[in-house]
């Protein structure tokens, strides 16, 4: 997997700092809102062709190994 930051990227200049899809202004959640809807992530290729299907793989298993960590608590505590 690559670097965080060749996969997220936040900027102020960008969409006021909301974390993004590197090289794009696609914002990662946007992923996230289409995955919760039911659309495949083929769809969500289509619809954003900014964004490569290796980042959003990438963010995915981001994704998995912060939620499958064994610090999971701390991301909890965060949350609330």
């Amino acid at each position: 997997m690559e670097s965080l930051k060749n996969i997220i990227s936040a900027n102020t200049d960008v969409l006021g700092g909301l974390p993004v899809f590197t090289g794009t202004r696609v914002p990662v959640e946007t992923l996230f809102f289409h995955i919760e809807k039911g659309i495949t992530i083929d769809e969500f290729l289509e619809d954003f062709p900014s964004v490569s299907k290796i980042q959003v793989v990438n963010v995915l298993e981001v994704a998995n190994k912060l939620l499958t960590s064994d610090h999971i608590d701390k991301i909890y505590e965060i949350a609330s």
